[in-house]
């Protein structure tokens, strides 16, 4: 599976896959409202959906997957409630000045569990170079909506965090 969100013109083959951290994040309210509740059972389906708005930067239809008590746990920071996981998203495709996102693989593991490898690639505002990273992302699901959130650059450590989730859950 390769889907890619967004455009960008093709990178030069000398990029390596390297995950950068963020030396900086906002919190703020930021007065998104949560959307209707979704009705579809289909989580694979609701990942593809919350990529292709990360892509977009749409922050306002991103933050609808989330429930409002949402809990985003990447590898800069936690951040609780959608308010403040909306905020973060939007400070940091805000650095990017082109920007664009590819769904390389989504499974969906069983008891509300979602595990996804992405890969981000993009040109830094103020900067003539591109960059790639790529990243993985456990989605736990409840009724519909992403109750939490875990990201990391370790696609293996999470990929197995994933897997504990969804035994636990079972």
């Amino acid at each position: 599976m390769d889907e890619s969100y967004g455009s960008l013109p093709p990178l030069p083959d000398k990029i390596t896959p390297h995950s950068r951290r963020r030396t900086f994040c906002r919190l703020r309210d930021t007065g998104r409202v949560m959307a209707e509740e979704p009705t579809t059972a289909d989580l694979v389906e609701r990942v593809r959906g919350l990529v292709d708005a990360i892509g977009r930067r749409d922050v306002d239809t991103l933050a609808s997957f989330f429930a409002p008590d949402a809990v985003l746990e990447a590898y800069i920071g936690r951040f609780e409630g959608v308010v403040a996981i909306a905020g973060f998203v939007e400070d940091w495709l805000a650095s990017y000045e082109e920007f664009a996102v590819t769904l390389e693989e989504v499974r969906d593991l069983g008891n509300g569990v979602t595990f996804s490898v992405l890969r981000h690639q993009g040109r830094l505002v103020g900067s003539s170079g591109h960059v790639q990273l790529w990243h993985a992302m456990v989605d736990v699901w409840v009724d519909g909506a992403v109750a939490r959130a875990i990201t990391g650059p370790d696609i293996d450590e999470v990929r197995a965090v994933a897997e504990r989730l969804a035994e636990e859950r079972g």
